[in-house]
């Protein structure tokens, strides 16, 4: 199931995990776990964000994902499913 992960982070705990260098920790453990088809980086609401589309297996595989980021960056995170527009297609014409 394709998913898509945003995260936004305090800018005082982001500037300490900048500086610690557990961001780019962070960054190499989402990386190498969600293997994301597309990352971004941007603001919201004048705090760092990211945001990654990737293929999740399981629903369990979200612990693992999470954790990390909380702990080491006082992140918030929301996860949903997202669909491309070929599978809404799809989705549309099998009615």
């Amino acid at each position: 199931m394709r998913m898509m992960m945003r995260l936004t982070m305090p800018v005082e705990k982001g500037n300490e995990a900048i500086a610690s260098g557990a961001w780019d920790q962070t960054l190499d453990h989402i990386i190498e776990t969600l293997k994301p088809e597309a990352a971004y980086f941007y603001l919201e609401g004048g705090r760092r964000a990211a945001m990654f589309v990737y293929e999740a297996a399981k629903a369990e595989e979200m612990a693992v994902i999470n954790e990390p980021i909380f702990q080491a960056l006082n992140a918030s995170i929301e996860q949903q499913p997202v669909l491309t527009a070929a599978d809404l297609g799809k989705a549309l014409q099998s009615k």
